[in-house]
């Protein structure tokens, strides 16, 4: 996280502690998502320096057990929500030449190996898909595209749906590689998800850029 501080002005600045706040208030009131030990769990687990692949989701699941600060991941042992199960089948079919493959819900592995799993709102309220979206979290999550992409070199976005592309604008397509498609949700994954092959794609590119390729 120490990494994170240095590298983003919203930190640098102290402008996160009234956003904390406000969250911190509306617990009193409402069920949060994720714990407030998790909110910024995607930046405990993937540094500054070590991103290779921003994935970008839009907010935090809204059920109970479900959000752990990753977008896209639930605790192993939860129900794959479908997005996700999309995402695997994607996988299966793009990586793994249409094997079924058994994966593990906790996507911690993908950010171990540098896949920033960064939702665009880091919290929601319980049953309220969306609710938190006014808070202050996109300033957060701009500056962390935004810097991303002018202090890094050769990194790929995953841009999947409108609240994902758009971050786009801010990142240098000259010098990272943008991937977009429709989000995987079942009501958008047969128009443009399937079949996009973005995790061939992205391990091409790291390839191409001398990095080693992400174990999907």
């Amino acid at each position: 996280m120490d990494s994170w501080i240095k590298a983003i002005p919203f930190f640098c600045d102290g402008h996160n502690r009234p956003l904390l706040d406000r969250v911190a208030g509306l617990r009193q009131s409402q069920t949060v998502f994720p714990a407030q030990d998790e909110i910024f769990r995607a930046l405990q687990l993937t540094s500054f320096d070590r991103v290779k692949v921003v994935l970008i989701g839009q907010d935090p699941y809204h059920g109970a057990g479900q959000a752990h600060g990753l977008a896209f991941s639930v605790p192993d042992g939860v129900k794959t929500p479908p997005s996700l199960r999309n995402i695997f089948k994607e996988i299966c079919a793009d990586i793994y030449d249409g094997a079924d493959r058994d994966m593990l819900t906790d996507l911690s592995r993908w950010a171990n190996q540098g896949v920033l799993l960064l939702n665009t709102t880091l919290t929601v309220a319980e049953g309220k898909a969306g609710s938190h979206q006014h808070l202050g979290w996109q300033t957060l999550t701009d500056q962390i595209v935004a810097t991303l992409s002018d202090e890094h070199q050769q990194l790929v976005f995953l841009l999947w749906g409108a609240h994902a592309q758009k971050k786009g604008i801010f990142v240098d397509r000259d010098r990272h590689l943008v991937l977009e498609t429709v989000h995987p949700s079942p009501l958008s994954a047969y128009r443009g998800f399937f079949g996009c092959r973005h995790f061939s794609r992205t391990n091409a590119y790291l390839k191409q850029c001398a990095n080693e390729p992400i174990i999907w």
